[in-house]
Formats: structure tokens, C-alpha cells, sequence
């Protein structure tokens, strides 16, 4: 419809939607700074009001399942008292992989928001579409692309980065064993 309230309506989640992305986008730069893939997520509740934060910690906490989504849905649950998230929206940067999607059906997420798609390992529209997918009790509603060239980039530039600095150390090294690579 183009009533002006409808329009309005979508007008208001959009702001609401780039607003949450901003904050999304501080907690990957805050895990991308601490050696982390550069990934942040956060949980509000149907009040619109912040319930959790993640950002990824897999590297920091040894741990493969420390994704920036399973950190918030983790916080949220305890901040709830309830695993059952049913009127909550997870934003997130990245589009979830296969484990944060099934962590999403599983604890029954009323909406996900992510910026930019995931092309090698993206699962709730990229690769994968566990929302929707056979077998799955729980689907819920998926919103694309919300600052997507923004949290694109800062994926972007923390790999460039990296790569720079790992084969800065790899020339390190070899001068180090090898002084004689020095010239």
C-alpha cells in the first residue's frame, strides 16, 4: 500500500534498522581490532529496546562456536530468563552461517536483520536458506542488505590488512632464519 502510514511505518523500521546496523558495525570494528573477523551482532526486543550485544571471540576464547550471534542469543536468553526469543530482531553484519542459523531457528527468532551477504558460507539466503528449509519448525523473516556496503567494506579492509601484515611477518621471518635473505 502507499497510504502515508504505511509508508511511514517502513520509513520508521528502516531508520530503526540502519540505526541498530550502526551499532553492529562498532562491535565488529571493536572484535576486528582484537584479532577477530571483524563480525558484530546485537539482540532489541519488540519494544525496540537493547537487550544484548556479541561480537565474534573465537580467537580470544578458543572457542569455535563464539560467533557474534550465538554470544548475543546467549545474552539475550539469560537477560530474558528465556531461551524462547520469539519477539526479539538479531542484527548483524555478516549474514549467519549454518551454525548461527540453526541457533536462530532454535531459539525461535521473531525477525533477523544482517548487512552483507555471506557468498562461501552464508545460510539464511546466500548459500543456504535454513528459514525456509525443509524439516525446519521455526522460520522466521529475513531483512538483507541494511548498510550492506558498509559492513561489506569493513570486512573488506580488515582482510586486506591482514593480509598485509601476514606477509610483512612472513619476510620477517625469513630474514630472521635466513640472514643472508637480507641482501
Amino acid at each position: 500500500m502507499v497510504n502515508g502510514h504505511h509508508h511511514s511505518r517502513n520509513q520508521q523500521l528502516s531508520t530503526s534498522h540502519s540505526h541498530w546496523m550502526r551499532r553492529c558495525i562498532v562491535l565488529a570494528e571493536s572484535a576486528g581490532q582484537q584479532g577477530e573477523v571483524p563480525v558484530g551482532a546485537l539482540i532489541v526486543d519488540s519494544k525496540g529496546q537493547l537487550l544484548a550485544e556479541g561480537e565474534n571471540r573465537r580467537e580470544r576464547d578458543c572457542d569455535p562456536t563464539a560467533h557474534a550471534e550465538i554470544i548475543a542469543l546467549r545474552a539475550a536468553g539469560s537477560a530474558l530468563g528465556s531461551w524462547h526469543l520469539d519477539h526479539c530482531i538479531l542484527y548483524v553484519t555478516l549474514e549467519p552461517c549454518i551454525m548461527c542459523a540453526g541457533a536462530l531457528v532454535l531459539s525461535r527468532i521473531g525477525q533477523v536483520v544482517y548487512g552483507t551477504d555471506d557468498p562461501k558460507t552464508g545460510a539464511v539466503h546466500t548459500v543456504l536458506n535454513i528459514p525456509n528449509g525443509l524439516g525446519v519448525y521455526h522460520r522466521f523473516p529475513v531483512v538483507r542488505g541494511v548498510l550492506a556496503k558498509e559492513c561489506k567494506q569493513q570486512l573488506h579492509q580488515w582482510f586486506v590488512q591482514r593480509r598485509k601484515e601476514k606477509k610483512t611477518s612472513g619476510i620477517l621471518k625469513s630474514i630472521e632464519t635466513d640472514p643472508s635473505a637480507r641482501g
